[in-house]
């Protein structure tokens, strides 16, 4: 029987601002351009992460979440730039007007990423290749930036087609292609596949798309739970999920499991500050204030808390979204406790203090 996913193919773009940040730095001061940039906490200070870097600084290692000082470390002559997210949110807000002009089904991931189904665009241009690309070159017009794109039948091969031919790319993936290209896929390019499940895979032999296609779908739920079932559709090119503008945000999280545990305070705070980072930029995207921020850890023997604390004016800052997940942490903290997973989440969007102090955070997590 032939799905609804079958018989009614959209048409996807997903969009993703090249080094966006570090881009907007470069555009503004053009003594930056050329030069390897990196977008994030000093070096120099406590607990510094790199927010984005150049594509200058990228060819020497540096990536987004590392410590400031392993990024100074692997190419000294960078230049360390403060944040102005309040540059970027307007800079955001009128790459959103662009959008806006094709579609009104807009998904924002996130200050430099959004999904846009155009299966019936405004103007009724009806091909999302050319909408894509007039996209892309309102953007270099107007705002003298650059984006990728990725264009295919759904979210997913979007998303992985749109990070392809970075910089300034455009990746067409048709239905007739997407199983060979998902053969291909190495699978921590698979969504929801973290550091732990990609290791996880690689002993059991699961290196590809390819090789995840050989098991059933009893197979993959068995070694993987639930997601086993998204591997399976999603390695045959199947993902329904609808772009979704106008959600109502609950609650924006983010959490990761490592690959080891985690012993010392010292190397818990050096995460949570690179976890604060993905939240942060997550609330920007709706220019989002939260009353509260939760702290969740999973120790070594999956014995799980959670820690919460309410403000009395909502808060938009990294500082004190980091600084209240490590006093959290701190409190939480006993030695020889194992550390298998944290996670930092914010809620109570809005202007009106909660009622009572939450002890335990029940929203739903945004993972990345």
């Amino acid at each position: 029987m032939e799905t609804e996913q079958q018989s009614i193919l959209r048409k996807i773009i997903h969009i993703d601002m090249d080094a966006f940040y570090a881009s907007v730095e470069q555009r503004d001061n053009p003594e930056y351009r050329g030069k390897p940039i990196v977008v994030g906490g000093s070096y120099q200070g406590r607990g510094g992460v790199v927010a984005t870097a150049s594509y200058e600084a990228r060819k020497f290692g540096i990536r987004s979440a590392m410590p400031s000082k392993k990024a100074y470390q692997l190419c000294p002559h960078a230049i360390f730039v403060f944040p102005r997210f309040v540059a970027y949110k307007e800079v955001s807000v009128k790459i959103r007007e662009i959008f806006s002009r094709y579609t009104d089904l807009i998904e924002p991931l996130s200050l430099d990423e959004a999904y846009l189904d155009v299966t019936n665009d405004k103007l009724g241009i009806g091909s999302a290749i050319d909408i894509a690309k007039a996209i892309k070159q309102a953007i270099k017009d107007e705002l003298n930036l650059t984006a990728s794109a990725g264009v295919s039948v759904n979210k997913f091969v979007a998303k992985i087609a749109s990070d392809m031919n970075k910089p300034d790319g455009l990746k067409f993936i048709g239905p007739s292609g997407i199983e060979a290209f998902m053969e291909t896929l190495p699978v921590e390019k698979f969504y929801g596949v973290g550091k732990v499940t990609a290791e996880k895979m690689r002993n059991m032999g699961l290196h590809t798309g390819a090789d995840l296609k050989r098991l059933t779908e009893e197979e993959l739920v068995s070694s993987f739970g639930k997601s086993g079932r998204f591997y399976y559709k999603i390695v045959r090119g199947i993902d329904d999920r609808a772009v979704k503008p106008d959600q109502e945000t609950k609650s924006i999280g983010a959490e990761d499991t490592f690959a080891y545990d985690l012993t010392t305070l010292e190397e818990m705070n050096s995460e949570l500050d690179k976890i604060a980072l993905i939240v942060f930029n997550r609330i920007t995207k709706n220019q989002l204030k939260a009353r509260t921020v939760t702290l969740k850890v999973k120790y070594h023997d999956f014995k799980q808390i959670t820690r919460s604390q309410s403000f009395p004016m909502p808060i938009d800052d990294l500082e004190t979204i980091s600084a209240t997940a490590k006093k959290l942490m701190e409190a939480s903290f006993k030695e020889g406790q194992q550390v298998r997973l944290l996670g930092v989440s914010t809620s109570n969007f809005g202007d009106v203090m909660p009622r009572q102090r939450p002890e335990k955070f029940d929203g739903q997590l945004e993972l990345f």
